[in-house]
């Protein structure tokens, strides 16, 4: 179920956390593939993974259960 506008459940910190993890993932490809050789940078890995996962728990504190952005029930 969606949670209102102004409020989240626990599947909307699910999602922001799977959000962050598969952003992660495309970060540390992107930067193999980019460089040519398999180097972590975690401080960008993690700056990109939080970035991703505040962006979603905004965008879903900011949307009401239809889904439609600063619309009131």
């Amino acid at each position: 179920m969606n949670s209102s506008i102004f409020t989240l459940n626990s599947n909307d910190f699910i999602k922001g956390l799977i959000i962050a993890v598969l952003t992660s993932v495309v970060t540390i490809v992107y930067q193999t593939v980019s460089t040519g050789s398999l180097t972590f940078d975690w401080k960008a890995v993690a700056t990109v993974a939080l970035s991703a996962a505040l962006g979603y728990i905004m965008k879903n504190l900011l949307t009401n259960s239809a889904g439609k952005f600063l619309a009131t029930e």
